[in-house]
């Protein structure tokens, strides 16, 4: 990319070839079964604990190949939605930039809790990092709906360990 092209933002945008792969993320994470089965609160906050939570399962998943830049443009777009949805609330312009660099906080925070947990399979691991993570509806049992979550995000990992990097990124409803 040529410097003018940097410039004028002539050039296409990187993030083109990852935004499948971010509406999959999204839409996995709208999963009926997540709010029913799991008992996740089906509130702004956990939606966006789901979101974070499949968004580092993919992530895991990318970063284990040869897409590491992916996983950065996979982060750049839930900054970008995250800004668009705060705006959507009425957050107000001036603070926008404030919330937009906690929930990157977040996001890295929770990546380092499920990384761990999901390389090495760890299913107690990952429901612990779950059960501290993840919100769920008043009257849950926390063990149970962690539990639930945990295996959700296990499978999903598992699936995504048999596509290629190309499926992957393509984010196909097949997994």
């Amino acid at each position: 990319m040529s410097f003018l092209s940097k410039l004028l933002g002539t050039a296409p945008d990187p993030r083109e070839g990852v935004r499948p792969l971010w509406h999959r993320v999204v839409e996995l994470a709208r999963e009926p079964s997540f709010y029913t089965d799991c008992k996740v609160a089906d509130t702004v906050g956990g939606r966006f604990d789901l979101i974070t939570a499949v968004l580092c399962t993919v992530m895991v998943r990318v970063e284990a190949s040869d897409m590491r830049s992916e996983s950065a443009l996979l982060a750049e777009l839930f900054v970008e939605d995250m800004d668009g949805q705060l705006r959507e609330l009425g957050v107000n312009d001036v603070v926008v930039g404030k919330h937009v660099g906690k929930l990157m906080s977040v996001l890295g925070g929770r990546l380092g809790a499920y990384r761990g947990a999901l390389v090495e399979k760890d299913r107690e691991k990952l429901v612990g990092a779950v059960r501290r993570n993840v919100n769920f509806a008043e009257g849950a049992d926390e063990d149970t709906a962690a539990q639930c979550v945990a295996d959700k995000l296990l499978a999903l990992s598992g699936r995504l360990a048999g596509f290629s990097d190309e499926e992957i990124l393509k984010a196909s409803g097949i997994w």
